[in-house]
């Protein structure tokens, strides 16, 4: 599945064009690589990702095509969060 679709579906970001947007700002990487809005995904798949001050690791647990406000928690692992110093 493509980067893009899962951050939506997973609801970790709402709009499908707001996860692109932050991919293409290099704000994404899977398994350590940067990674575009188009990139695949697969269960198992590791995902940092900055928001502002704040950096999210998850772990991909599961993968759908569609999901229901309440499934879409299952779909990933919060493995780690970790505040960003204003230097950086």
């Amino acid at each position: 599945m493509r980067l893009d679709k899962f951050l939506k579906v997973s609801r970790l970001i709402k709009r499908r064009t707001l996860a692109k947007e932050v991919s293409e700002q290099g704000r994404i990487s899977v398994n350590g690589q940067v990674a575009k809005a188009g990139s695949n995904v697969k269960v198992g798949d590791e995902l940092k990702i900055r928001f502002g001050q704040k950096i999210v690791t998850v772990k991909i647990d599961d993968i759908k095509e569609t999901s229901k406000k309440d499934e879409a928690a299952t779909m990933y692992t919060i493995v780690k969060e970790e505040s960003v110093n204003a230097e950086t």
